[in-house]
């Protein structure tokens, strides 16, 4: 599933007016002396890496979730591609300071996967690129962004899947394997990007966010549990969340929490590690570990989708853009977006 780029539609009025920092590259293209590719390319560019938490997604009935997954792009707090009215984007806001391009590719059930790892068939059907795949295309694109987003992990957490039954009530060693070998794994694909910033002559920013506040979630998911079992009318695919992620189950989430705050902890430490290895002696480059969404109160039901009680609702999505946005200035402010 590759990723379509999105580019503001009103771009070349916009460039057209002489206060507009990209004005001169907008004479060039009207004395033809760069093509509108080239033009567009002089745009800013922002990607998302990512997995279901950055997408409009929810889980139904098998055959209703393959296609909706399929086909869906943008509407989600990162990209939202209905200027009119829903999710308060960071697309939707930077939108109002410059014209960009975006490109997106997050997928349903995306992982930190081990180098040359097998997706299961799940994952084949949804047609879902793991970390490894997406900074594989985006590697593969002509035009390096200038701004990279990076929220990816959530399906790492699920502890108690392909668990041994030995180990579910001593999940100790589990926990810290498992967050050791995310680290790994995600330093791995993000030196790979790192080595392309490297060779690119713009400036490049890369902000890796960590996982969402599952504790203040699972307070906003109880909540939709209550309604549940007072009226079966409401979150109607609520209980389905157990097929897919085992590690939701209430038995299960008190290790689940206690492992994402292991893995943020792996993010930041890997973050530092990656800044003193590389970042420091590369002026055009930026790397930062950001807490917003592992900090952020996601404790109301109402940030849930109302079918599965576990993706975020139209509501969700706003609360997302606000806590990862209010931390992007400094990268901002790196790239000369003012």
């Amino acid at each position: 599933m590759k990723s379509a780029p999105f580019v503001s539609p009103n771009f070349l009025e916009r460039i057209a007016k002489p206060a507009s920092r990209l004005h001169s590259d907008y004479q060039a293209y009207r004395s033809r002396e760069i093509s509108r590719a080239e033009l567009v390319g002089r745009l800013p560019h922002m990607a998302m890496l990512g997995d279901s938490v950055c997408m409009d997604v929810y889980i139904s009935s098998p055959w209703s979730t393959f296609w909706r997954v399929r086909r869906t792009r943008g509407n989600n707090w990162f990209l939202h591609l209905n200027a009119a009215a829903g999710t308060s984007s960071i697309s939707k806001r930077l939108d109002a300071i410059t014209p960009f391009v975006a490109m997106e590719f997050a997928g349903v059930g995306a992982l930190v996967d081990q180098e040359r790892g097998r997706q299961d068939l799940f994952r084949r059907i949804l047609g879902t690129r793991n970390l490894s795949g997406q900074i594989g295309e985006l590697l593969r694109a002509r035009r390096f962004p200038d701004l990279i987003l990076i929220s990816i992990g959530h399906n790492n957490v699920d502890w108690a899947w392909r668990c041994p039954p030995d180990e579910l009530d001593r999940p100790e060693e589990r926990l810290e394997c498992l967050s050791k070998d995310f680290r790994h794994n995600y330093a791995r694909e993000l030196r790979r990007l790192l080595g392309r910033a490297d060779t690119e002559r713009h400036r490049v920013a890369i902000v890796v966010y960590g996982l969402i506040n599952f504790e203040s979630y699972f307070k906003g998911r109880e909540a939709a549990e209550r309604v549940r079992k007072s009226d079966t009318n409401f979150y109607p695919h609520l209980e389905r969340t157990y097929k897919y992620f085992l590690s939701f189950h209430p038995r299960y989430r008190r290790n689940l929490i206690r492992l994402a705050a292991m893995v943020n902890e792996e993010l930041r430490a890997m973050v530092e590690e990656l800044n003193r290895e590389i970042v420091d002696q590369n002026e055009h480059i930026q790397l930062r570990y950001s807490n917003t969404l592992a900090t952020a109160d996601l404790s109301r039901a109402e940030l849930l989708h109302p079918v599965d009680g576990w993706h975020a609702s139209v509501e969700g999505h706003n609360a997302l853009a606000n806590a990862a946005l209010s931390d992007l200035k400094p990268t901002l402010d790196f790239l000369g977006i003012k």
